[in-house]
């Protein structure tokens, strides 16, 4: 089987209020916390969302050679409406990038697992509300480099 191309991959976390960015290393090994930004929803329907814009700053300051984004999957394996919004969002993100590609992944749990070990490290109410988006980024992005490592070998 083929193995991973090197390069960065940025993981993202589409929140109604936030997007949360993770960063991988150029071997996709580990993802790691990048920021988080605020989601822009008085743009313009011609204009760039501002958050947008600055994830295109973003992939072409780290070089990434995908993004990756978390598509909300409801336990029961269905699309629901934050499902049908964030394909929307990743769409409008890949017209806005062009050159990189833009991979919808299964994030089930991932905004639960990430609340989950901030608390386990102590971190709580405001400071987990500013941070849980990019911890969540990390959990989308981790798994799916995870995922790809598996298939690959």
């Amino acid at each position: 089987m083929a193995e991973l191309s090197r390069g960065v991959r940025l993981g993202v976390d589409v929140g109604q209020v936030r997007v949360g960015v993770a960063r991988s290393d150029p071997h996709g090994i580990l993802a790691t916390p990048l920021l988080t930004l605020a989601r822009d929803l008085t743009a313009a329907p011609d204009a760039v969302p501002s958050d947008m814009a600055a994830l295109a700053a973003l992939a072409a300051e780290h070089e990434a050679v995908e993004i990756v984004v978390g598509l909300p999957v409801n336990l029961a394996g269905k699309h629901g409406p934050a499902a049908a919004n964030v394909s929307v969002y990743a769409a409008r993100l890949a017209e806005v990038l062009v050159a990189i590609p833009v991979t919808l992944t299964d994030e089930r749990m991932s905004t639960v697992v990430a609340t989950r070990r901030l608390a386990e490290r102590g971190v709580r109410g405001k400071r987990q509300r500013a941070v849980v988006d990019q911890a969540a980024a990390v959990e989308i992005l981790q798994s799916w480099l995870d995922a790809q490592r598996r298939r690959t070998q």
